[in-house]
């Protein structure tokens, strides 16, 4: 039996016993188990699908180069199923290529203002745009969960929430398209503070963590983290709140600190930043296995390295250049409208190419 059919075996059966996990009372009750349930059924029912039309097209290939052999007008309709398999090969390989396991998996997401003062949070500030927007155009729930804004109207930091609507498949998950955005962010043009019509040059930081979805994923105990509240306060350290419900999140072996005042409720506040700190101490964790794991085959455009320049925003050019997969383009007005998968698909594809060829290496 070849190494196709039997993986094709198991993904049927998979599938079979994932369909009757579905329609069980107890997966049902329990929204975290059912999300799960229903993520791998749709990452298995698109990979049975490809299989399925493969298989079907080697079939016909097969019957129409037997019918050739008594009929030579058989060997054309031969010819052209020959390619059509071909292709079917190709998709299937691709759908069951490995895939990263958290990519059906929603998002949070950090922005924080870097070198270059007023000029950095501003453009800190066009990049939540541009997120939010590019969220609208995928049909996502965008949510702020935590906003530090400077008097200009810029942003210092600040915590997001990007979920899906539904039970993506891998594919279309929110982690699977934003994975790729952690880094440095520079931009290039004449800051609104500059009075000679300089180009200036600064940064902005995004860190991307996919969400916890279950607490149980994460062990916090209570002796673990430190609550502290305090008065939340709004641009040039105004007071916005006359009661102590911002929080503040200290977990204690590693010595992570999570802020969170955006909610007048303390107890959403909390609730927020224990969102936050679980998806930190994951990504420490990830980082963690993915630096010691020294053969393991890496991402060629995501890194661990948080410092590190992954993009180029150049405002009097109009352009857009990722320095990690060589994508450039001379629109960036569309891109930080929300334009931005053209830019995400040149990561995806890099990322793709890098993961088959390791295949095919081992």
């Amino acid at each position: 039996m070849s190494a196709e059919v039997e993986l094709a075996e198991k993904i049927f059966a998979e599938l079979k016993t994932v369909e009757a996990e579905m329609s069980d009372p107890a997966v049902l009750s329990d929204q975290t188990q059912a999300r799960k349930v229903g993520r791998r059924y749709a990452e298995l029912k698109r990979q049975a699908d490809a299989i399925s039309t493969w298989q079907s097209a080697s079939d016909d290939l097969q019957a129409a180069r037997e019918l050739a052999a008594e009929d030579s007008e058989f060997a054309v309709e031969a010819r052209r199923l020959e390619e059509v398999v071909a292709a079917a090969h190709a998709k299937m390989r691709s759908v069951l290529a490995p895939r990263d396991p958290d990519d059906a998996k929603d998002v949070l997401m950090e922005i924080k203002a870097g070198a270059g003062g007023e000029e950095s949070a501003l453009f800190a500030g066009d990049l939540l745009r541009m997120y939010e927007r590019y969220a609208e155009k995928k049909g996502w729930t965008f949510q702020i969960l935590d906003l530090n804004e400077t008097d200009l109207g810029g942003v210092k930091d600040a915590n997001i929430s990007i979920r899906a609507k539904g039970n993506p498949s891998p594919e279309e998950g929110v982690w699977a398209a934003l994975k790729y955005e952690g880094g440095v962010h520079r931009v290039q043009r004449v800051p609104v503070t500059e009075t000679q019509g300089r180009i200036h040059t600064s940064a902005a930081g995004v860190l991307v963590m996919p969400e916890v979805e279950d607490a149980g994923e994460v062990e916090i105990g209570p002796n673990d983290i430190r609550v502290d509240v305090f008065r939340s306060s709004g641009p040039g350290g105004q007071s916005v709140n006359t009661t102590d419900s911002a929080v503040r999140i200290t977990h204690l072996p590693t010595g992570i600190v999570v802020s969170m005042q955006n909610e007048k409720s303390q107890i959403q506040n909390r609730e927020a930043a224990m969102r936050v700190l679980r998806a930190r101490i994951a990504e420490e964790e990830r980082a963690k296995r993915e630096a010691e794991a020294a053969d393991a085959r890496h991402s060629q455009v995501r890194t661990v390295d948080r410092s590190e320049r992954i993009r180029t925003y150049n405002f009097p050019e109009n352009r857009i250049a990722d320095h990690r997969t060589g994508f450039k383009a001379y629109n960036l007005d569309m891109v930080l409208n929300g334009d931005l998968q053209a830019v995400i698909d040149s990561a995806i594809k890099l990322d793709e190419e890098h993961l088959l060829s390791g295949d095919e290496r081992s």
